[in-house]
């Protein structure tokens, strides 16, 4: 499963990189065998901060295109992380690391699910387990603000629009293809507009 690694599209020097298809695909293994209820939180911290594949702002970016491409988030991530080391064979072994173990471990849960779903620790458990996604996915939001202020409409206008988001989604309950394309639409044109001659 091993190859030689295709060459980045830009120059990283001695930065960390995956070893092998073999490490990638273990890499995302257990990455995804660590994404239980919100794995935004867990990529974050395995990607940038433990084997620093990705810088803070590379991550917001490259995270920002898997949300607005179809399927799960973190599948698309995995895709192009691996595409981006290895092209198609690093895109497969990453995306095989993503389901393959974890697609084993959600069917026996669910068949383990099945026999005690109606007991009532385990819908208690379940709400717990809610809660602590809220919060982990809440704490790397918070972690990686930090980043908006390198971004070129600066931090007042990016805080804006996530509150107009949050707005938009919890309060309002709009659709979130609509706040996508409208608020998604507006920043892209706006950041488009401070950035151009």
């Amino acid at each position: 499963m091993n190859v030689s690694p295709a060459a980045p599209a830009e120059d990283e020097g001695a930065r960390p990189r995956p070893r092998s298809l073999t490490d990638l695909f273990v890499s995302f293994t257990l990455l995804a065998l660590q994404g239980f209820g919100g794995v935004l939180a867990v990529v974050q911290r395995e990607l940038v901060e433990k084997k620093r594949w990705l810088t803070r702002e590379e991550f917001v970016e490259e995270w920002a295109v898997a949300q607005i491409m179809p399927g799960p988030n973190v599948v698309n991530l995995s895709l192009m992380l691996g595409h981006r080391y290895f092209g198609l064979p690093g895109a497969m072994a990453a995306l095989a690391g993503m389901l393959t173990v974890p697609l084993v471990v959600v069917l026996l849960l669910a068949l383990l699910y099945g026999q005690f779903e109606g007991h009532p620790g385990v819908a208690g458990a379940l709400r717990g387990m809610g809660a602590v996604a809220a919060g982990l996915i809440t704490a790397t939001g918070l972690k990686l603000m930090g980043t908006l202020k390198l971004h070129p409409l600066g931090l007042p206008l990016c805080i804006t629009l996530a509150v107009l988001c949050f707005i938009g989604i919890a309060l309002l309950r709009l659709p979130l293809v609509y706040v996508l394309l409208g608020l998604g639409v507006t920043a892209c044109g706006l950041t488009w507009r401070k950035l151009g001659p």
